[in-house]
């Protein structure tokens, strides 16, 4: 689904990423896993086009993305979720799902139908439809820019901490709708998380960048099995 090849970034004399080199198969959830400043905001943005690479190479399904504008992804199957549960807050519930479905490779509006996956998926939005984003509590945010991304139907779902902040119930919700959607709909899933021990309790593949450079590439579960890497990089 995506191949990533020797991906340099920097922000002015700063180099974020070295010649970072991973792929994220189709149908599975890859966790990219590290400490703060490790990489992995940087990384997300970079492939959505909010940022441009120095070198390297991106590559969705067959097609090169490393020049494509950030407005230009979601036809070509890609959302991102960036950190931050960033709600349009003066609009409702079913108004910012609508807005998921701009640029989305289908075109046309967001039709009832899409609505209903949504609700299905998050029946706490259903019943908050009409209600202001902005008096949503934090998990329900979670779900509305998770379920406003899904309006586009990607085929990659890009996620940037989706569990900070939240409660480890609402967290173990979220992580086990990600399964739902990897086995039901075929969805890929590019999990970026400080959280290691959840995200590798769902995810089938893992990434561990420090400062910038892949330390580890693997199996989630061999990850998760390596006492020292986890002690030395993931904290746990």
């Amino acid at each position: 689904m995506l191949t990533v090849d020797r991906l340099t970034v920097s922000y002015g004399p700063i180099t974020a990423l070295h010649g970072v080199s991973f792929t994220a198969a189709r149908g599975e959830i890859t966790a990219v896993l590290g400490a703060n400043g490790a990489g992995k905001t940087t990384l997300l943005r970079t492939l959505s086009g909010l940022h441009r690479a120095d070198s390297g190479t991106i590559t969705l399904g067959d097609e090169p993305i490393g020049s494509v504008a950030a407005e230009r992804m979601p036809a070509l199957g890609m959302a991102h979720v960036p950190e931050g549960r960033g709600v349009i807050t003066e609009l409702s519930v079913e108004e910012n799902l609508r807005l998921g479905g701009l640029g989305r490779p289908q075109g046309g509006k967001v039709t009832d139908a899409d609505l209903q996956v949504a609700y299905d998926l998050f029946p706490v939005l259903a019943d908050r439809r009409a209600q202001q984003a902005g008096t949503l509590s934090g998990g329900e945010r979670q779900m509305l820019v998770i379920g406003r991304a899904l309006m586009a139907r990607p085929q990659l779902l890009l996620l940037d901490e989706p569990s900070l902040g939240l409660a480890p119930r609402i967290v173990a919700q979220i992580f086990a709708l990600l399964r739902d959607l990897v086995a039901d709909r075929g969805l890929s899933v590019l999990l970026v998380e400080q959280n290691a021990r959840s995200a590798l309790s769902v995810a089938d593949h893992g990434v561990v960048l420090d400062l910038g450079r892949v330390v580890a590439d693997s199996d989630a579960s061999a990850l998760a099995a390596d006492d020292q890497l986890r002690h030395a990089y993931l904290g746990f």
